[in-house]
């Protein structure tokens, strides 16, 4: 840990998210499984049923800014691999061979986690919580201008 601790700015925050993320992909490679595939199994998991598909690809494209043809193209890969199944024409459910994936996966990171957050204490994570949603929200909202500007 540093002593003199850096101002939050677009390079630190990337860090930190890349280092996490490096953390998770490693986790997830020896089960053959992405990054993205995992984001859109968690939504899926987390579900109290089956999800919409439009929902699903639009909850993707929110957390990860993909557009919305990779996210059906990973619903795809996850349905193929049987992980996800077409409950019905626009419906997607986890399976039980997905439950257990996800179950497993996340049991590997959390104590990873665990580690990496522990002794900060709540009133510093509260502080970048409240940071860290203010960017993503003006961060979304700079790409919807972007967007409509280009679209």
């Amino acid at each position: 840990m540093t002593t003199t601790a850096p101002l939050a700015d677009p390079r630190t925050i990337a860090l930190a998210h890349y280092a996490s993320r490096a953390v998770l992909e490693r986790t997830l490679a020896p089960y053959g499984t992405t990054f993205l595939q995992n984001v859109t199994l968690r939504l899926v998991a987390v579900s109290d049923g089956p999800l919409e598909r439009a929902a699903l690809a639009d909850g993707v494209t929110g957390a990860v800014k993909v557009d919305a043809a990779e996210a059906h193209g990973v619903i795809d890969e996850l349905i193929a691999t049987g992980l996800l199944v077409a409950a019905d024409s626009s419906h997607v459910d986890i399976t039980d061979a997905g439950r257990e994936l996800y179950a497993r996966t996340s049991a590997e990171v959390g104590p990873v986690s665990a580690r990496i957050w522990a002794g900060i204490p709540d009133e510093d994570r509260a502080v970048a919580g409240r940071v860290l949603a203010l960017v993503a929200e003006r961060a979304d909202a700079e790409l919807a201008a972007l967007e409509s500007r280009q679209g």
